[in-house]
């Protein structure tokens, strides 16, 4: 396929069926942009709908975010999953606030220098908030990629498709044409448009199949924080959390350790608390 008939199917596409009523496509504000990106790292867009507008009323802005407690993010999170992108985020907004004057970097290096951004959120910053024509891949725009230059390619890099996108971003509308193709992605993964058998990402080289949550290191780091928010003053005795999840004490104490190293938590003998 050209690129110029590429462009012409994804555009219709676009026309026909976009998804137009997410809020963070309505606001050229780079904070709540910049919050929308962070939370759609792993989590469905109908999770993200329903938390955002709650999340960005108790946070309007980077100083706010900055200046809030630890556990207090942690609270307004809850239910997005992968905590640990809600304490980048709030890591984030203090750097934006002492590096950047509270203004979120135009500058892409700049943006990677912030905690949790790599390059793949860096380049959708430069396109959602800045408008700007950089080159970046995400999960539905590797799948409309792979489908429609590699078929029935194995083991397609990363590397290969970007000199696909870099050829056919829309340098005047660069912020619309990539929420085309991750409108495109996401109807071939509900089995509409021109869909793969299957799922394309799965040729990806960089394809990794999810490991399953349940009984997951993750679940019980999840269950660990919400335990303690939940606890008066947010403080929780080891013993309790013990006694009331079905893991064993020396696999508990692993990931309380982990969670300790990573700034969620502090310990005070038998007793934990969420940091601030």
């Amino acid at each position: 396929m050209t690129i110029a008939a590429f462009k012409k199917e994804i555009w219709a596409h676009y026309r026909r069926a976009g998804r137009g009523d997410m809020p963070w496509r309505h606001t050229a504000d780079p904070y709540r942009i910049f919050v929308s990106e962070v939370m759609l790292q792993q989590t469905q867009v109908a999770r993200v709908m329903e938390h955002y507008p709650r999340f960005i009323k108790r946070f309007p802005n980077f100083r706010a975010l900055a200046r809030a407690g630890g556990g207090e993010v942690l609270a307004a999170w809850q239910g997005l999953g992968y905590n640990r992108r809600a304490i980048y985020l709030k890591r984030a907004a203090e750097a934006v606030v002492r590096d950047f004057g509270g203004r979120l970097p135009r500058d892409r290096a700049a943006l990677e220098s912030l905690p949790g951004i790599g390059h793949g959120t860096s380049g959708s910053l430069m396109a959602f908030a800045f408008n700007e024509p950089a080159v970046f891949i995400e999960t539905n725009i590797r799948r409309v990629f792979i489908h429609f230059f590699f078929p029935g390619r194995k083991a397609v890099t990363d590397g290969a498709l970007e000199r696909y996108i870099e050829r056919s971003v829309d340098k005047s509308r660069p912020r619309e044409w990539y929420w085309a193709l991750m409108d495109y992605g996401a109807a071939m993964a509900r089995g509409g448009g021109t869909a793969d058998r299957g799922n394309p990402n799965r040729r990806s080289a960089h394809y990794k199949k999810q490991a399953p949550f349940a009984g997951s290191d993750r679940e019980l780091r999840g269950k660990i924080l919400r335990w303690t928010l939940a606890a008066k003053k947010n403080t929780m005795s080891v013993q309790t959390l013990s006694d009331a999840l079905a893991f064993p004490r020396r696999r508990l104490e692993r990931v309380l350790r982990a969670l300790a190293n990573e700034g969620f938590i502090a310990r005070k003998g038998d007793f934990l608390y969420i940091k601030q």
